[in-house]
This record gives structure tokens, C-alpha cells and sequence, in this order.
């Protein structure tokens, strides 16, 4: 065997030192839980592996030691009956389906699927008319039943083929499995109308045979079952291939996500630009964008303004305006004009990547009650093949017909499915964790949604969660008789430009916006900055300062009721003064994100207590809670005190997910029975949370609440539904209240109906949002109106200057 590159990642403990390597294998050969089953069992064998096996995906996550290599583990799964092989480099994703999850050999659409199509119609073209003539009397013409024979016989053997071929190699390794079913089926009731055709009577010229739902001989009349031998394998292998597609339509999320990025980009060279294929891009290159292109990489635009669309990358609803300076995300469309960006990260450094990483990490994934679900089906066949004998046995006891012991048992053994005992989870968070990264809401795993469903408290942190994170200007008063707002945000813009601090920042940004972004702010001479005091300049002819205001200093009453209203709002208050006269404030703070508000609101009507935990003073973060709606606050405290909070949340049996972005968060983000990181925050936070919502937008979380229940919702009517069928339809079969043929086509119909009940995810859209008591407008939380005011939002960090 050749080695093949290692393509394994090495997670280490946290005394840092290397246990063990996680490798992801494409799995061949797998047709219902029990190969799963197998798999998974085979693989725990060789000494310190464990895995985690995907029947939706036909992957394997498998965590072993450095000293076992992935080939190792490929002959092991190949011993087990299966093949295997590692998924292809991410360049070549898209290119072969057959290598993507849910493409592997048996597992879907892929290099198999012309061929698996042409026995598909070749057996519907053989078995239908065997199958119609035996249903309908008055159609079996003289001799019918020979005509039958030769046409069920290529069915019985070619068309059933693959579910033979599977059966014998579980054979061999000494285990059944589905297919292990479906052959017995086929063969029993080939050889028994075979054997009824030759010996029995049946094939006597002018023979007629009535048909009947129930498997019945009573009459006396001589019964073949060709209709049975080639309606079970037309009918598994139609509901295989509605399944497959099915499955594979249920990874398209994740497909799409890998198929955003750009195929090529045009750099921006000293002598010229050129066009070459994205891989080629390095960090630090310059790039053009234009309108109607997708952003080849993250990067910062250098020059242009445009807006950009970045729903299909992270959810976000409304085009996102960006001009110099600002950040990029890789696949993200152009809207407007020519860009000209500087890549920050290329290939798997992007977020682009990564989100398809962690989306596909979470698919590897398996929840509590799918790991129950495989262990009933590790033994489903074997019991199933039990029951058959024994009521073979018992109707041959009782004194029936043969052919009705033998049709009795058949139908026992094709009606039993364990295929959507397999699917009924994993196609169904295959399905949401694909939609949840089209919304912006990254799961880990099964786990996370099991406790996300659980979850009756809610911990936000205040700066760069409920808030942006950055400084803004919220408003702008003016003295009476003094010169316009703008006038006034202007010439202090001006002195500010040559500051580095965030107030001063906010203050530029602000004059700037007020422009389009386009203002050039005028010039400055004599500048001059005073560490804890402000900076001051002479702009226009006349003198500039701009200043913290002291503690009882007299000012003009407009300016002094909207300092007071800014100490309320925990906002930090500056004062312009223009030729030595107070002639404006100006109040700067971080800002409550637009929907952060309404979420509040939204958790609390999920039944979710929303609590605020800061290490911000208590009087910002306060009037930060009342502004969002929150009642609990806990203020000022560390990181260590964040994690003691949330551990006594606990102990009192709350169940907590906190939200976080910092690095600050990254304790209690792991010591919460779930995490959720803003995807914009630090990666020590990100690396520690379950869910990470990369949408710059509040409502992700209850929309990740949302999708969850919904998810969970369809787990339990997949799995009620897997488990009730096989609980009414083998008694069923084994009283003789089945045909065979239609045992066939109800069990294709279970596997279809739980992948098709699991797509319909695929259309989830959150709803709900109209409340019938809206959140309260944010007019009580601004300063008094003054005759000239600047509009502007409203915050709550107060920096001293």
C-alpha cells in the first residue's frame, strides 16, 4: 500500500504534550447504521482509537496515537468490509463529488452514480411488467409466469447485485447488515417461485394467480412471488437513490460555503496588473475588485469606496458600506465601485475557511441519543434474522403452506429498516448546521445544540458583545449664539486629527462621516497635546482646544444639562472651546449594537433570564442594562470573577451559555454549559466557545436558539418515526398481514421520509420577531434637546482623558 500524505491534526492536553491525532476518512461500502456500527467497533479495536462514524456524511473522525499512521487505519476499516480513504486537499473540493461528505462509495451521488442509475432503470424496465401481470389476473395470459421467470431473473440477480455482493462480504467478517436483509428477501423468494415454477405446480399452461396484499395460499391455488424477488430490490434501490440525493442536497450548505471563494484575482503590480489564480495570492499582495466580483481573500481596502454584500459569508442581511481602512472578508460580492484591497490572510487562514472548517468539524459530530440509536442497530440485523427463522419455523409449525411460511418470513426481513435508525439525526443536523452557517451561527457539534435546547440563563458581556467595541460620537451640543454643530464637530475634528486616542478617533471619524467620508479637515499649526487634559491647535485663524471638562467648572447651561446628560448615559464628555469660550460638548462612548435590544427582548420570550456581567464600573455598565432591557448586573468584576459567577449559576441549577468576545471571556466561556463567541472577537474566546456567531448581529443568538429547537424538533420525529415503524410493521409482517412487495416499498419509504423530513431545515427562516409589546425607543436615554444638536447614538464607556 502507498503512503499517502497525512492530512491529521494533533490536538494537545492541557499540559500541552501531544496524546493523539484526529484524522478524517471517507468511508465506502456504508448502507444503514449497522455499518456504522461495525465501523465504529473495528476501528475501537486497534488499541487507543476511537471514532466517531457519519453515516449522512459517510466520514469517520477518527482520534488515535502518533505511533498509528492513516494506513493503518485504512486496512483496518478495509478488514472490517469497508473502504476508505482520506477526503481531498481543499482545492480540489467541488471538483469530485465523490469525495465530499455523503459521496463516497455507496454513500451518494459521485463516480458511481451513471452506473448506479443504469441498474436503477434496467431493473424498473425488467421488474414493472412482472410486477404488473401478477397483480392483475386478467392480464396473466398462457404461460405468463414463464415470461416472468425470465424477466425477474436478471432482476434477482444483476438488478440485486450490490445488496448481494455487501451480504457476502459481511459474510465474510462475519456480520449482517441491511443488505444482509434485502438478499435473503430476494433469494428466498426467487428460489421459492423457482422451485414452485419447476416442482410445485405452478407452471402448468392457463395457471392463474390471484393477488392478494396479504402473503395467502389458503386458496389452493399453486403462488410464485417473482413480484416480490424483483419489486424489493426496484424499490430499495429507487428509495437508495431518492436517498442519496437527498443526503447529498442535505451538505449543499457546506458546499456553497466552499464554493464562494474566487477562482482568480487581478493583482495590482508596478508594471501592471495581471490576473492569476487565487491560490497564488500571498499576504501583503494588493488586489482589484470590481463591481459584480467576489473579494479573493481578507484583506483591507487601500483605496475606493463600494458596498459590499456579505450574506452568503456571514447572514448579514444589508449590504455593508466600506472605504479605506476598513476590513474584508473573502467572498464577499461587490456591490458598487472599484476596490483595491491588501490581503491579510490567504487559503485556510481566511474566515472564509475557517468557517467551512468548523462547519465541517461540527458535522463529524455525533449527539447522545444518535450514539443509542446505532448501538440498537448494531444489533437490529441479527435480531431481525432471529425473528425470520423463528416464524419461518412457527407458520411451517402451524401447519401453513409453505410458500406462505416462506413469503411470511421474507416479508419479515425486507420491512425491517434500520437505514432511518442511522439518518434520523445526522442528516438532520447535517442539514441545520449548514443553515446556521447561511444565518451566521457556527455549531460545533450535536453536543452543543443538546445543551443550547437546555440553556435557562443567558450571560452577556457588555464591550464588544451587547456593544461595538469601538468609541463613537453620540452627540454634539452647541452653546446659544455660538456657530453651527458641524461647524463646531469640524474645527475639533481638526486639532483631533494628529491624536492617537480613541476619543479622538471617534471625533475625526465623526466629521468625516458627516461628508460622505470625503472631507478633508483642515489645517493645524501650533498643536499641541497634554497627556490626561486634551490637545489644542490653531485651525482657521483662531484657537482650538479641546478638553475633559473639570469637576465644577460653570458652563453655558445647554452644554452643562447635556454633560449631565452624558454622565448619565456613562458617556465621556469633552468640551470645545474656541478662542478660550466653551462653545461646544461633545459626548463619545462605545455603542449598543442595533439589535442588541430587541434580542434581549426576544430571549426573555424564549423563557431565557438575560444577565450582564462587565468588568466595566457600575455606572456604564448600568446604563448599558437598562438601555438593553437587562435587570441582573454584575459589575466590575475580573475574569476570574466572571467564572465564579457562572459556577454559581450553575450550582443553583441554571443551566448558562455565555456570550462573549475577549480574551477576559475565555474562562467563563468554558466553564458555561455553553459558549457562544462573536465571531469578530479574539480567537481564545472563539477557541472556547460551542457556537460562534459571526453575524455582527445580536439576534444571531436567537436565532441559533431558534434553529436549535427546530433541529431538535425534527431529531425526535425522525427518530419517533424510526423506531415506531419497526415496532409496527415487523409484527406486522410476522403475523402475515404483509406482502413482501409492499414491505419492500414501505421500508424504502421510511429512509426517504426521514432524509426528506430532515431537508425541510434547509428552509428554515426565523421568525417571530414582531412582539406585542416592542422594545422601548431609545429617546429616554438621550440628553436634553438643545437648540442645535448633532444626531448621533447613544453609549455608555466613560474614558478618562
Amino acid at each position: 500500500m502507498s503512503k499517502r500524505p497525512d492530512t491529521t491534526s494533533d490536538p494537545t492536553t492541557s499540559s500541552g504534550v501531544s496524546a493523539a491525532r484526529t484524522t478524517d476518512l471517507l468511508i465506502g461500502g456504508m448502507t444503514c447504521a449497522a455499518c456504522v456500527a461495525r465501523v465504529e467497533k473495528k476501528l475501537a479495536r486497534v488499541e487507543g482509537v476511537s471514532a466517531t462514524v457519519n453515516l449522512a456524511t459517510g466520514t469517520a473522525r477518527v482520534s488515535h496515537p502518533v505511533t498509528v499512521d492513516v494506513d493503518e487505519l485504512i486496512s483496518t476499516v478495509e478488514r472490517a468490509g469497508y473502504t476508505a480513504d482520506l477526503p481531498a486537499p481543499p482545492a480540489a473540493t467541488g471538483e469530485d463529488d465523490s469525495r465530499s461528505p455523503g459521496g463516497g462509495a455507496d454513500n451518494g451521488p459521485g463516480r458511481d452514480e451513471a452506473v448506479d442509475i443504469e441498474r436503477l432503470v434496467v431493473t424498473a424496465v425488467l421488474a414493472l411488467p412482472v410486477i404488473v401481470i401478477s397483480m392483475v389476473p386478467a392480464w396473466q395470459f398462457d404461460r405468463w409466469q414463464h415470461a416472468c421467470f425470465s424477466l425477474a431473473t436478471p432482476v434477482a440477480t444483476w438488478g440485486a447485485w450490490p445488496f448481494h455482493r455487501r451480504a457476502l462480504r459481511g459474510l465474510r467478517h462475519a456480520t449482517a447488515t441491511m443488505d444482509t436483509l434485502v438478499s435473503l428477501g430476494v433469494l428466498a423468494s426467487f428460489a421459492w417461485s423457482a422451485y414452485a415454477l419447476l416442482w410445485g405446480g405452478a407452471g402448468v399452461t392457463g395457471m392463474r394467480m390471484p393477488f392478494s396484499l396479504l402473503p395467502s395460499a389458503d386458496d389452493g391455488v399453486p403462488h410464485i412471488y417473482l413480484e416480490a424477488a424483483v419489486a424489493v430490490p426496484l424499490f430499495v434501490l429507487l428509495g437508495r437513490h431518492l436517498e442519496a440525493r437527498a443526503r447529498h442536497r442535505s451538505g449543499s450548505a457546506l458546499r456553497a460555503l466552499a464554493e464562494l471563494g474566487a477562482n482568480d484575482v487581478e493583482l495590482r503590480e508596478q508594471d501592471g496588473n495581471r490576473r492569476v489564480p487565487v491560490a497564488e495570492l500571498t499576504t501583503g499582495q494588493e488586489f482589484m475588485v470590481r463591481p459584480g466580483e467576489k473579494v479573493a481573500t481578507d484583506g483591507v481596502v487601500v483605496e475606493g469606496g463600494s458596498a459590499l454584500d456579505l450574506s452568503l459569508v456571514t447572514g448579514e442581511s444589508v449590504p455593508v458600506e466600506v472605504t479605506p481602512g476598513t476590513a474584508v472578508v473573502g467572498g464577499a460580492v461587490n456591490s458598487g465601485g472599484l476596490l483595491v484591497v491588501r490581503a491579510t490572510a490567504v487559503g485556510a487562514d481566511t474566515q472564509l475557511a475557517r468557517i467551512t472548517r468548523l462547519v465541517t468539524e461540527a458535522q463529524a459530530g455525533k449527539a447522545r441519543i444518535q450514539r443509542l440509536a446505532d448501538a440498537v442497530a448494531g444489533v437490529f440485523v441479527p435480531v431481525i434474522v432471529a425473528i425470520a427463522g423463528t416464524v419461518l419455523s412457527f407458520w411451517l409449525g402451524a401447519g401453513a403452506a409453505g410458500e406462505t411460511a416462506v413469503t411470511t418470513a421474507v416479508a419479515v426481513l425486507v420491512v425491517a429498516c434500520p437505514c432511518a435508525l442511522g439518518l434520523a439525526t445526522p442528516t438532520a443536523f447535517l442539514v441545520a448546521s449548514g443553515r446556521g452557517a447561511q444565518l451566521g451561527v457556527l455549531v460545533r457539534g450535536p453536543e452543543a445544540l443538546e445543551r443550547l435546547r437546555r440553556v435557562d440563563t443567558v450571560v452577556f458581556d457588555k464591550t464588544g458583545t451587547l456593544t461595538t467595541g469601538h468609541m463613537t460620537l453620540t452627540d454634539t451640543t452647541v452653546a446659544e449664539g455660538g456657530p453651527e454643530a458641524s461647524e463646531v464637530l469640524r474645527l475639533a475634528a481638526a486639532v483631533e486629527q494628529g491624536s492617537e486616542h480613541p476619543i479622538g478617533r471617534a471625533v475625526v471619524a465623526a466629521a468625516r462621516h458627516e461628508e460622505d467620508g470625503v472631507a478633508r479637515l483642515p489645517e493645524v499649526t501650533d498643536f499641541r497635546a497634554v497627556v490626561g487634559e486634551g490637545v489644542s491647535g490653531r485651525v482657521d485663524g483662531r484657537e482650538v482646544r479641546v478638553r475633559r471638562p473639570r469637576p465644577s467648572e460653570p458652563l453655558p447651561e445647554p452644554l452643562r444639562r447635556a454633560r449631565a446628560a452624558a454622565d448619565r448615559a456613562a458617556h465621556t464628555a469633552v468640551i470645545v472651546e474656541i478662542d478660550d469660550r466653551p462653545t461646544g460638548l461633545l459626548a463619545v462612548g462605545d455603542t449598543l449594537r442595533p439589535t442588541s435590544r430587541e434580542a434581549v427582548h426576544e430571549v426573555r420570550a424564549l423563557g431565557i433570564e438575560p444577565v450582564l456581567v462587565t468588568g466595566d464600573g457600575a455606572a456604564p455598565a448600568h446604563a448599558m442594562a437598562e438601555r438593553a432591557g437587562i435587570d441582573t448586573v454584575h459589575a466590575g468584576v475580573t475574569p476570574e470573577d466572571k467564572e465564579r459567577i457562572v459556577t454559581a449559576l450553575r450550582e443553583q441549577g441554571r443551566c448558562v451559555t455565555v456570550i462573549g468576545d475577549g480574551v477576559n471571556d475565555a474562562a467563563a466561556l468554558a466553564s458555561a454549559d455553553l459558549g457562544m463567541a462573536m465571531g469578530g472577537g479574539t480567537d481564545a474566546a472563539i477557541g472556547a466557545a460551542d457556537i460562534t456567531l459571526v453575524r455582527n448581529d445580536m439576534l444571531a443568538v436567537v436565532d441559533a436558539i431558534r434553529l436549535t429547537r427546530r433541529t431538535l424538533s425534527t431529531i425526535r420525529a425522525n427518530l419517533v418515526w424510526a423506531f415506531g415503524y419497526n415496532v409496527v410493521t415487523v409484527p406486522l409482517a410476522a403475523t402475515g398481514w404483509l406482502n413482501p412487495m409492499v414491505a419492500a416499498a414501505a421500508m424504502s419509504a421510511s429512509s426517504v421520509l426521514v432524509v426528506t423530513n430532515s431537508l425541510r431545515l434547509r428552509y428554515y427562516t426565523p421568525g417571530g420577531r414582531r412582539t406585542a409589546t416592542p422594545p422601548a425607543p431609545l429617546s429616554s436615554y438621550r440628553p436634553a434637546a438643545t437648540e442645535h444638536s448633532h444626531p448621533g447614538r447613544k453609549s455608555d464607556v466613560l474614558s478618562d482623558r
